[in-house]
């Protein structure tokens, strides 16, 4: 037996197991989000799904130190927090109006942008297969949004938007990839995306109650900790390999859709949604590094 790929076979297994681990508590972050905005605005739900994730990644960003968080893309980083705003606020606007696994799709179609996003910015060259997965994948998004037959909604479309926006900001984080760290990532969306999503609670404010409370502290410990087993997950073995366990995230929130609500896929959306899936993996497969996929989603 060779014992160097006894350990590879290892760390794959245990990378995929924290991929898995994180795309379950992904589902249940998109069923809480769910449940709470229809009691509170969209603004506060953004806000505290931040404040909460700030609060529990301090400890941790302050190891590192003044020196530690030190940058020279100021820019880049207020950016890239933008973009992840943007997507965070549609997304969650898409959890509240659609399907749980409608949104959860809709925003997986994120690593179909990657690509052209990456040519048109990064210069990045286009390997072979990805012509052929974006391809598949508009098809499968045209299934779910069914423009041709009256069924094409404001709604999806600010959910296809979402995985635009997500697009974009995992980009901008592969730009910086050279420069900056994970963790100095992280810091700056983090402090970036509270201090901006903030600003609304100024008109949009009400005063959630108890039960409400537990579930916005939810949403942040969920987001959170979804992040920290992806992180673990992708760079405990090959990007490209581990990566395409994140769609497990659309078979989880599939079963919580049904069993919460009662939701159903109509079968064209379902043959959309495989679509999606299969061009998403593809891509993903191409990924050599984990920096892109671990860039902060929801």
């Amino acid at each position: 037996m060779n014992p160097g790929g006894l350990k590879q076979q290892s760390n794959l297994r245990r990378g995929a197991l924290f991929v898995i681990a994180s795309s379950v508590m992904f589902a249940f972050l998109g069923a809480a989000i769910k449940i709470v905005s229809t009691h509170v605005p969209l603004e506060m739900v953004v806000f505290f799904r931040n404040f909460f994730g700030l609060l529990a990644l301090s400890p941790w960003l302050f190891r590192l130190g003044k020196a530690g968080l030190q940058t020279q893309r100021l820019p880049v980083h207020a950016l890239r927090a933008c973009f992840g705003l943007a997507a965070m606020y549609c997304f969650f606007y898409a959890l509240a109006h659609l399907q749980l696994v409608e949104a959860m799709l809709l925003n997986f179609s994120a690593p179909l942008f990657i690509p052209l996003f990456a040519l048109l910015w990064l210069r990045e060259t286009l390997p072979p297969s990805v012509p052929w997965a974006l391809g598949v994948g508009l098809v499968g998004i045209a299934l779910i949004l069914k423009p041709g037959i009256g069924m094409l909604t404001p709604v999806a479309l600010i959910g296809l938007i979402s995985g635009v926006f997500a697009a974009l900001a995992m980009v901008s984080v592969r730009s910086m990839s050279s420069t900056e760290p994970p963790e100095r990532i992280v810091f700056y969306f983090s402090a970036m995306g509270t201090l901006v999503s903030g600003l609304p609670l100024l008109w949009s404010w009400h005063t959630p109650d108890l039960g409400q409370w537990g579930i916005l502290l939810g949403i942040g410990v969920l987001a959170t900790g979804g992040q920290v087993l992806l992180t673990r997950g992708i760079t405990s073995a090959p990007a490209g390999q581990v990566g395409p366990f994140t769609y497990s995230t659309v078979v989880f929130a599939t079963l919580l859709g049904w069993g919460a609500w009662g939701e159903m896929l109509d079968l064209v959306s379902l043959l959309g949604g495989l679509l999606v899936c299969a061009a998403g993996v593809l891509v993903l497969r191409g990924e050599r590094t984990a920096g892109t996929m671990v860039s902060p989603r929801y």
